[in-house]
């Protein structure tokens, strides 16, 4: 990534933080309402965890979390509130610019892989290696279905092709957002 993005995105959650908007644990976007297909599991590993919501959220649940993200503001922020939920030991943070891969410390295997919001073609064979037998993935990406494009969106059935490993739970693509819920066989 480039400097100048990685200070775009500090600028970013430092902003959010200064602003007061109280963080709250909440589940990957394409898993509400469908929380009943959390595995039973012991690791979960968030990719692109911005504040932490979604790591928090699943440390509460029992989960051991590695979180990355190329924003050590937003790590802090995400560590500021595994602390106030009681859950700081159950989450790692790890710095890490996702153009270089994930860092050698998460290599899995993860009862649970969260991507929400990042998308890097090039990643994702990884994400689906890191997963345990029956584990399950979320990922949700911008898309092109619905939208009006861009460098950064996803093409129609991007996401079914790369992971068509793994078996299908839920796929939508609308709004300009695509998603997936799969679980490893």
């Amino acid at each position: 990534m480039a400097r100048e993005d990685r200070e775009r995105w500090d600028a970013r959650h430092r902003a959010v933080a200064a602003a007061g908007a109280p963080a709250v644990p909440t589940p990957p976007d394409a898993l509400r309402g469908r929380e009943h297909l959390l595995p039973a599991g012991r690791r979960a590993l968030d990719v692109a965890c911005g504040r932490g919501t979604v790591a928090v959220w699943l440390a509460e649940r029992g989960f051991g979390v590695d979180a990355v993200d190329v924003s050590e503001p937003a790590l802090a922020a995400g560590a500021a509130l595994a602390a106030d939920r009681a859950v700081g030991e159950q989450v790692r943070w790890w710095p890490h610019d996702l153009d270089e891969g994930l860092p050698d410390e998460c290599a899995g295997p993860y009862d649970v892989v969260v991507c929400q919001r990042f998308r890097d073609p090039a990643l994702y064979p990884v994400l689906a290696h890191r997963l345990a037998p029956g584990g399950l993935l979320v990922v949700t990406v911008l898309s092109v279905v619905g939208d009006e494009g861009g460098p950064f969106r996803a093409a129609p059935g991007e996401l079914l092709a790369a992971f068509d490993g793994l078996t299908r739970l839920d796929h939508t693509e609308r709004d300009g957002e695509a998603s997936l819920l799969a679980r490893r066989p």
